[in-house]
């Protein structure tokens, strides 16, 4: 009943935002996600260091043109405890092509660096991209994510999270805005609250290392014992809990495998459900998302998230 509400919501979008989904969809795939670093243009820089961690680098694929370009910055996932910047990746080429730079990050990773590590390191990214505006073309104002997984999470939390620039900081990066344009991701975590999660989705999904290892425990059983003492992480960094009317745009791709409760950890943790509750909260607030559950909800102003991003980072 939620989802068939969210579809008639969207079929009010205006007629020629379909239009524009429709002729962009035809050159951009909507299946662009899961290519691996073989089936990319070469960057343009590799492993630049924006930080003293070892996996604290990115590569950086610059756009033809002499004036700014939008940039689009890939997330990996994992569940923040794996993963690589050449993993999973979208294809870049339909982006390049249409005058948009990209990057892809690593981060540390859980449970040696639990929260928020992860995911305070995704912001310094940005920070750090901010300053090398000028000589790598990039226009601050257009910078727009992607990722799947806990990618999708910690991209969410960053376009929905207040800006984290500290303008007092000994460290210019860290001056710098954490602010973006737009996001679009895919099967992302909009909780990692271990008792919203149970409640929205039923106790298989708490065995999902994801939930432990981001607050630096090795099982489910001792996070679940010290809740009260990680209570503020799993809010603080759980997307939801962040939403307000002037966030930027978002796009969720889901799953289409809504059967409830999860049948096991990996289908909880990437269970359309996450979406679904985001969507509503957004809607209720007024804030622009686009729900994608096939089957079950879709955009009619845009027909992927290639779609969303090419027309959010073009605009001007």
């Amino acid at each position: 009943m939620l989802v068939n509400g969210m579809i008639a919501k969207d079929c009010r979008d205006h007629f020629t935002g379909i239009v524009c989904a429709i002729l962009l969809s035809a050159t951009v795939s909507s299946g662009a996600q899961g290519a691996d670093a073989a089936d990319q243009p070469q960057p343009t820089l590799t492993n630049i260091a924006y930080g003293p961690h070892e996996r604290q680098v990115l590569d950086f694929w610059r756009a033809a043109g002499c004036e700014s370009r939008p940039l689009l910055v890939y997330i990996h996932g994992g569940a923040w405890t794996t993963g690589d910047k050449g993993k999973k990746m979208p294809l870049l080429k339909p982006f390049l092509d249409r005058g948009i730079s990209c990057a892809a990050i690593n981060y540390r990773l859980a449970p040696d660096h639990p929260l928020p590590a992860p995911v305070h390191d995704a912001a310094r990214a940005i920070q750090f991209l901010r300053t090398r505006a000028r000589d790598w073309n990039i226009d601050e104002s257009r910078i727009g994510l992607t990722g799947p997984s806990a990618g999708a999470c910690t991209s969410m939390w960053l376009l929905l999270h207040d800006d984290l620039a500290d303008p007092m900081a000994e460290d210019p990066v860290l001056r710098q805005s954490t602010r973006v344009c737009a996001a679009a991701v895919q099967v992302g975590q909009t909780s990692i609250d271990p008792r919203v999660l149970e409640e929205w989705m039923g106790p298989k999904v708490l065995s999902h290392p994801m939930i432990f290892h981001a607050v630096g425990e090795m099982t489910a059983e001792a996070a679940l014992r010290n809740y009260d003492l990680h209570r503020r992480v799993y809010a603080e960094f759980s997307p939801i809990n962040h939403v307000d009317a002037k966030d930027p745009p978002l796009f969720l791709d889901c799953s289409a495998e809504m059967e409830l409760p999860a049948r096991d950890a990996g289908h909880g943790i990437h269970h359309p459900v996450h979406g679904v509750k985001l969507k509503e909260r957004s809607d209720g607030v007024g804030h622009e998302c686009h729900l994608m559950v096939p089957g079950h909800a879709s955009s009619l102003r845009y027909a992927s998230q290639s779609a969303f991003l090419i027309d959010k980072l073009s605009a001007q």
